[in-house]
């Protein structure tokens, strides 16, 4: 398994992991299989969308925040409930084929690491399995 660190500079945010999750598959030397990038936050999440166009991570982030704002009367005491809410829909892995030793992604596709109660520094885990 590999770790990596995703430094995150806003409340929500999406980052684009897909070299960072590619760079592991390379190191374990994974030919073909599968990898698993997970986030072990319960603020965080993974997710697989469109990363040639920045407008639709800034889309996703407006609707979120919208459908969960942060100014309801939330019960948590930590005052984070928008976070965990928005990491259980978004949900905290993804699975992606490997193939050659290569990420198998759709054209416009790309790995994010989804921050929701940002900035922080934050843990991706990556499991390749043959």
């Amino acid at each position: 398994m590999e770790i990596f660190e995703v430094k995150t500079s806003a409340q929500t945010q999406m980052i684009d992991i897909t070299s960072q999750v590619q760079g592991a598959v390379d190191r374990m030397g994974l030919k073909d299989g599968m990898v698993v990038v997970y986030c072990p936050h319960t603020t965080g999440g993974v997710t697989i969308n469109e990363g040639a166009d920045p407008a639709v991570k800034r889309d996703i982030v407006e609707a979120l925040n919208q459908v969960i704002p942060w100014d309801l009367p939330y019960h948590h005491a930590e005052g984070n409930s928008p976070a965990h809410i928005k990491s259980s829909l978004v949900g905290a892995s993804a699975t992606v084929i490997v193939e050659g030793g290569r990420l198998c992604l759709g054209t416009w596709q790309k790995l994010f690491f989804c921050e929701f109660d940002g900035p922080r520094t934050r843990k991706v885990w990556v499991k390749g399995l043959s």
